[in-house]
């Protein structure tokens, strides 16, 4: 443990943490367990396997197969995005803006993280999850059905950037998006650009190409009262306001735990 620990701090801020985690998994326990009652377990082979793979910069979420988010384990692989905990501040005021929603959808589902974590919070709720990507609405149903939410929503392969992907949906209390909206020549750590998938990260120069395309078709998929809760970057918070307001929605910033600009709520 303390000689991956010093190889990982070359790639990680987190090395004793992704030691631990990488360690436990491949003894098939948990960290607790493994700090109370294996420090005298002998190494398990596919120790190493891990510890490269983390060398070369691969997400640790990516290594186990699950990340967590709003308390609960979601299954990850590279279709993916990785749940990061900036996100639940798109959870907290969806369900702060609109606490009794009947039926939810969610642009870009992914892993399904947002769409399933509001399901659970709000019991009889119902969703629909639409992303571009099979890998992605796969990993989303599995998610689903590990939840115990599998009737409750459906997957559905939908590209808001093509004709007719509105037909059929009906109408929502709440539409959530997470869309794309890192600027094309981002700096960004090699975990993130070498592994996560590019088509859900990037949206043009200004990282603002998807907000422009979805955006101005979310009207009519809302019910008379329905909202719009939007995750944006930290320094996008008056440009999407500004492209709400031209499609007819006031918008209403809320900030995560750092004090960084992370949702709008549009109504």
């Amino acid at each position: 443990m303390r000689e991956a620990t010093q190889q990982l701090s070359a790639v990680s801020d987190t090395a004793r943490l992704d030691a631990e985690l990488l360690m436990a998994e491949a003894l098939g326990v948990s960290r607790s367990d493994l700090l109370l009652r294996h420090q005298k377990t002998e190494v398990p082979a596919r120790f190493a396997e891990f510890l490269a793979r983390r060398m070369r910069h691969e997400p640790v979420a990516y290594i186990l197969g699950r990340q967590e988010f709003f308390g609960r384990e979601f299954l990850v692989t590279d279709d993916v995005l990785i749940p990061r905990s900036d996100s639940e501040t798109v959870v907290e005021a969806a369900l702060e803006a609109a606490p009794g929603f009947g039926r939810a959808l969610d642009c870009g589902v992914g892993s399904g993280a947002l769409l399933l974590t509001l399901l659970a919070e709000r019991e009889g709720s119902e969703g629909v999850g639409i992303d571009r990507s099979l890998g992605a609405l796969s990993v989303a149903a599995a998610n689903a059905a590990r939840l115990d939410l599998a009737e409750r929503c459906h997957m559905l392969k939908r590209d808001w950037h093509e004709e007719g992907w509105r037909e059929g949906l009906g109408t929502f209390d709440l539409v959530i998006a997470n869309p794309p909206y890192v600027e094309d020549d981002a700096e960004l750590a090699h975990s993130v650009r070498g592994f996560e998938p590019a088509g859900a990260l990037f949206s043009g120069p200004e990282g603002l190409d998807d907000y422009r395309a979805l955006v101005p078709q979310l009207r009519s998929l809302l019910s008379e009262s329905g909202i719009v809760v939007l995750e944006i970057g930290a320094s996008q918070g008056e440009s999407v306001a500004g492209i709400a307001r031209e499609s007819g929605f006031t918008a209403e910033l809320r900030r995560d735990l750092a004090g960084r600009a992370r949702a709008l709520i549009l109504r």
